[in-house]
Parts: C-alpha cells; structure tokens; sequence
C-alpha cells in the first residue's frame, strides 16, 4: 500500500479507535510531526514505524480482506510485505543483528583504544613529544576513527529504527567531526600545528555542544531499549558540559567513559529488542493471514 492510500487508512484507523494524535504517538515512540507527515501521505514511513503504528492500533489484516474483494486483498498483501520487511531488506532482522553486533564490538574497540590515544595525545599536548612513533600513531589514529564510524553507525540504525532523528542527526555529526579532527592531527604530524592550544579549545567547546544534544536524544531511547539509555544519555549531557568549559575538558573524557559503555550495552541489548520485535510481528501476521 503505497501513499497516500497508507496514511489515510492508518488516520482511519486511528480515529475509529478514538485516538488522538498524540495519544497514538505516545504509544508508537514516534512524533507527532512524523504521524502527521505520515497521514497527510508526505512521507512514506518505513517498515518498522508501519509495524509499530499498527500493532498500537490492534490492527488485523484479516480485516482488510472482508467483503473488498481483490484489491483489498492485493492491498493487504503489499502491506504483509511491509511487515515482514520485504520492501526494506536493509531493515531485516538479519541486516539488524549484523550490524549492531558489528557496531558494539567496534564500540569494544574503540573504548580500549581510546587509552592509548589519550596517552599519545597528553604526550603531544603537555610535553610536545611524540609517545608513539609517527606510523603507530596515524595507525592508531586511524583505528580509532575506524572504530569510532562503526560504532556510531550502530546508533544511526537505532535512530533509523525507532524514528529517533536527534540520535541519528547527531550521530552522523559526531562522524564527520571524528573524521575532521583525526585529519587534523595526522596532518600535524608532518606540518607544524599553529596555535594547536586554540584549536583544541574550539573543538572542545564545539564538541561540548554536540554531545548535549546527543544525550538528549539518547534519553528519547528510554522507550525502546529501557532506563539504560537514559543513563548513557545523562553522561554524555554531564560531559558535555564540562567540554563546553574548556578549562575542566579532561573531567569531561572521564564521564565519557561510563557513557561508552552503557552505550555498548544499548547496541547489544537492542540486537535481542529488535529480533524479538520482528518475530512477534512476523507471528502475529501469520495468525492473521
């Protein structure tokens, strides 16, 4: 069922149950702007948010099917497809268990990594000297980059998944100043860093800003994959902060730390979320169809 056909049956479906927008909303973990967009047919939502919307609308295809002959049953095929993922293969359950074991392993790494950069970067900065030699030290750098990308790119899937764009703006922003920054200093180490000190005070205080909204929406989580985020989503908001002061920045890499790991947790517990989600609705259609 393609727009605008899909929005004006879930409108109809929301208000036969005498739902408001925002009541339906606050059961779908998505927006109001987004349903809205969503019923208006601006949008075509993806698999998972149809799925979502519609288990909170008790939704039975096998309603679909009475007495509407055979569009209705080509209609309520194609939506069957939506459920099951068949329209978005990058949405299946498989794509999602690869990717977040992927990206919370990749997490693993990148937590232990960042010891030794941090070492390599106290070095540079306090003593001007170089703890490492010049190829372990773009190699690290570019491994934590690495690591850093497949990390994050795990919590643009769970945006993605759960209609949660703050998270997943703010990741792919947190990527690309990650790549900026290690550009940065690989290319220090062959050219002669000015005024290194101001450049790391503006990326600290620019980096303070991001994690903040960043926390924020790790906090909007808490509905999927349960009280943990909120917890992750304090600690980034906490070193943020301390980022955004400049002077109390290395306090800030300290309170990082339990947010990396809470955020480990949340990337692989949401593999066992999303897995179990998609077999309850594969079993539901199945009674139904």
């Amino acid at each position: 069922m393609k727009q605008p056909e899909l929005g004006k049956r879930i409108s109809d479906l929301r208000k036969s149950k005498g739902l408001t927008q925002e009541e339906l909303v606050d059961k779908c973990n998505i927006s109001v702007r987004t349903l809205q967009r969503i019923e208006i047919g601006e949008v075509t939502p993806r698999s998972y948010t149809i799925k979502t919307i519609l288990a909170a609308l008790d939704f039975d295809l096998s309603t679909v099917s009475e007495g509407e002959g055979d569009n209705a049953n080509q209609s309520a095929g194609t939506l069957r497809k939506h459920l099951l993922l068949d329209v978005d293969q990058d949405l299946s359950p498989e794509f999602l268990k690869d990717q977040l074991t992927i990206a919370w392993i990749a997490g693993v790494l990148y937590f232990l990594l960042g010891f030794f950069e941090a070492a390599a970067e106290t070095f540079r900065y306090q003593d001007n000297r170089m703890v490492f030699s010049e190829p372990v030290y773009i190699t690290l750098k570019v491994s934590v980059l690495v690591s850093f990308v497949l990390f994050q790119r795990g919590f643009v899937i769970l945006g993605r998944v759960f209609d949660n764009y703050l998270v997943r703006i703010m990741s792919f922003v947190l990527i690309v100043g990650e790549i900026l920054t290690t550009g940065y200093d690989v290319a220090s180490v062959f050219y002669f860093p000015v005024e290194r000190a101001s450049v790391l005070s503006t990326e600290a205080f620019i980096y303070g800003g991001i994690l903040i909204v960043y926390g924020v929406g790790l906090r909007r989580l808490r509905t999927a994959v349960g009280g943990i985020a909120r917890w992750a989503g304090l600690f980034e908001i906490l070193a943020g902060c301390f980022f955004l002061t400049i002077v109390l920045s290395f306090i800030g890499f300290f309170v990082l730390m339990p947010a990396e790991l809470l955020e480990i947790i949340i990337l692989y517990k949401g593999i066992d979320i999303l897995i179990s989600k998609a077999s309850n609705d594969r079993g539901a259609i199945l009674e139904h169809a």
